[in-house]
């Protein structure tokens, strides 16, 4: 029996892009998402982590995510949504709507669980997928986010950090090997960054204390499919079929020219290895357009003044820009307004302006740029490191990771509370 599902993740659902609000982008992607539903009528769903920005979203944000799994289960009261908790989640948080979450034959997996005698608790991890006649035809292996805290020191096997992924996945793999049958298809969901994976500026580095990127060695060839969330390029990782769905929206400037997609896919285990797959990428419309525009302050203004007209009234509607410009002087006192000038009135958002030295070899430390937004823990730790006359040796910005990391598993514990 064929499986059919779609593969996405990294929604970061209440994300501020440059202090604007992403709400509009979002319900854009949603609407959308919830027509191929309608359409295609999937078995499931699945949301490989990020679903929110940051650990305590917004209730605007919230309230985007249930009013979705709603109306998804309204069009398609047959299919289940499977979410894990990626790195920028609550898994705590995300897991105690569990009652709202099964009226919408929807289910969270936010963290590890752990039996009383230090066993991993497999049925938390191991979620069936039925068909129309409420038959199995997959198993999900869902695996979030994996906190070091969260996964170290339960028993022998898990002394650190290493021992206990490679044992999280041993454990749970055999167990779907000994419930599979010939006809049920095995789908590993994991928010991880994999060795090889191309990443972007707007991850969050989840490389902390001395672990490295994962390797596609865990995931026994018994697996028929891995959904991988983190990385928000959409991207194959060794084979066709461990993948990263990435991002629905550009969550920042460097993904540009990402193809943001929808992966859907349908596997038949009853079939030859080479016909058993199908996939197809489903290309998200882009909402609001993004411009990066770069040059000499000549070509920057004549770039501007050529970008399209017409009025775009609701301002979360508007295209964003971000400019670099290339000077061996320093900048006039009014230059942005100069760019905003330049600009067709009422259709763009200037958020974000660079100043590139012409004269790279000698003027290297007074290159510089303005940012609209708060800078994030790891560019301020190294900008007073640097400040201090230290260099960014990588050990020492793996510890300040760890930190961080052990402040935020503080936070969601209390989150929890």
């Amino acid at each position: 029996m064929a499986v059919r599902f779609f593969h996405t993740s990294d929604w970061h659902l209440g994300q501020f892009f440059h202090n604007h609000d992403r709400e509009y982008e979002h319900t854009q992607f949603l609407n959308w998402l919830l027509e191929q539903i309608k359409e295609k009528q999937p078995h499931a769903l699945l949301i490989a982590g990020d679903i929110f920005d940051v650990i305590n979203p917004a209730s605007a944000a919230q309230k985007q995510l249930y009013q979705f799994l709603a109306d998804a289960h309204d069009i398609a009261p047959n299919m289940q949504t499977l979410m894990i908790a990626g790195n920028h989640d609550s898994g705590y948080r995300i897991e105690q709507v569990e009652p709202l979450l099964e009226k919408y034959n929807a289910k969270a997996v936010g963290v590890i669980d752990w039996n009383k005698d230090k066993s991993l608790n497999i049925d938390h991890l191991l979620q069936p997928i039925y068909n129309e006649q409420k038959d199995i035809v997959a198993w999900c292996l869902t695996l979030p986010f994996l906190r070091s805290a969260e996964i170290t020191g339960f028993n022998d096997q898990t002394t650190n950090s290493q021992n206990a992924i490679a044992y999280l996945h041993q454990q749970l793999i055999a167990e779907a090997k000994a419930r599979k049958q010939p006809n049920q298809a095995l789908i590993l969901m994991s928010h991880a960054h994999m060795q090889g994976g191309e990443t972007s500026d707007s991850e969050r580095p989840i490389i902390i204390g001395n672990e490295e990127a994962l390797s596609t060695s865990l995931f026994d060839d018994v697996i028929d499919y891995v959904a991988l969330g983190h990385l928000h390029k959409p991207q194959k990782v060794g084979q066709a079929h461990i993948r990263y769905s990435g991002s629905p929206i550009p969550l920042s400037f460097s993904e540009i020219n990402y193809k943001h997609q929808v992966v859907e896919v349908e596997i038949d285990p009853t079939l030859q290895t080479e016909d058993r797959f199908k996939f197809q990428a489903l290309p998200i419309p882009r909402s609001v357009q993004l411009h990066k525009i770069s040059g000499e302050l000549q070509s920057v203004f004549e770039q501007l003044r050529n970008l399209a007209d017409g009025e775009i009234e609701a301002i979360n509607q508007r295209e964003y820009v971000d400019i670099e410009y290339h000077t061996d002087t320093p900048p006039q006192p009014n230059l942005r307004q100069q760019f905003e000038d330049a600009m067709p009135s009422n259709r763009y958002r200037l958020v974000r302006i660079s100043r590139k030295y012409l004269n790279q070899q000698n003027n290297n430390d007074l290159n510089h740029k303005i940012s609209l937004e708060p800078p994030t823990p790891e560019k301020l730790f190294q900008q007073i490191w640097e400040k201090q006359g230290y260099s960014t040796d990588e050990s020492v910005l793996k510890d300040f990771l760890s930190l961080v990391d052990e402040a935020q598993k503080s936070l969601e514990d209390d989150a929890s509370v």
